[in-house]
């Protein structure tokens, strides 16, 4: 079952830059317009290393969501921050391992809506919903995922590539916190984010910036580790996304400037 229940959505600007546009572009994708392609280039023209991290990045959710649904059975996943579907999308992933698995996306792009209701479908068993909401409105998600989510139960819980969009980090650090304390032990947070360790990753983002769009806060790495404190971390604990348990479709290099983690709720 597919539930896609949130109202309609206002008509989006294409002239100016949109993250998760730009993200599908640096991904080979072609849900994304002039303004997001220029920024895309960019981008990758002062950081060329942007698209092995968007690339890396999105093999890290299929293994980790795999792990999930697989060696601890999860059935549960709240996806905070959706993006375009792509391939391996998180319901997919689930799914593939057990067709009953429920996912809840949320995101507040109004072109990832338009294309959550042609391809976000689920397997008959289980069911697939998509929240309109923004990562600081940790409540009226938690509200509105328990019509699909059963909150007493362990539930999975994936920020991939969106708490920059929090520039506060004790803010970000009070959000995921809010929403790990909606769910119960043995629920599973699972994070992606870019790191700054070097000055030509710090001048593309300034740049990326500046074009008006949504800005992107990069953080340390042990600020990305904060973000796990309290959870037990699953080994390799936080490294790079190609490093995260790799298999066999890992391929390129191995140290991108971005960390990825995957820590239990005891």
């Amino acid at each position: 079952m597919t539930d896609y229940s949130s109202p309609e959505l206002p008509p989006f600007d294409t002239s100016v830059p949109h993250s998760a546009r730009i993200w599908n572009y640096w991904l080979g994708g072609k849900d994304n317009f002039p303004a997001d392609r220029e920024a895309g280039d960019q981008y990758r023209e002062v950081f060329p290393g942007i698209v092995d991290i968007a690339r890396t990045s999105r093999g890290f959710l299929a293994r980790a969501v795999r792990f999930l649904a697989g060696e601890v059975s999860i059935r549960q996943f709240l996806d905070i921050g959706t993006g375009l579907p792509t391939a391996s999308n998180t319901h997919e992933v689930a799914q593939a391992v057990a067709p009953e698995c429920r996912i809840v996306y949320v995101d507040n792009d109004p072109l990832v809506l338009t294309h959550a209701r042609a391809l976000l479908t689920s397997t008959p068993p289980g069911v697939t919903a998509y929240i309109n909401a923004d990562l600081r409105e940790p409540d009226k998600i938690l509200a509105a995922a328990a019509k699909t989510l059963d909150l007493t139960q362990p539930i999975a819980l994936m920020l991939l590539g969106i708490l920059g969009h929090i520039a506060d980090y004790d803010e970000a650090k009070a959000i995921v916190k809010r929403l790990l304390d909606a769910v119960p032990s043995g629920s599973y947070l699972v994070i992606n984010d870019g790191t700054w360790t070097s000055s030509e990753r710090q001048e593309a983002q300034q740049g990326y910036d500046d074009t008006g769009a949504v800005p992107y806060t990069l953080r340390t790495p042990a600020q990305v580790a904060g973000f796990f404190e309290g959870l037990k971390l699953i080994e390799p604990g936080v490294v790079t996304p190609p490093r995260w348990r790799p298999d066999s479709t890992v391929s390129g290099p191995t140290e991108v400037e971005a960390l990825s983690g995957v820590g239990r709720k005891l």
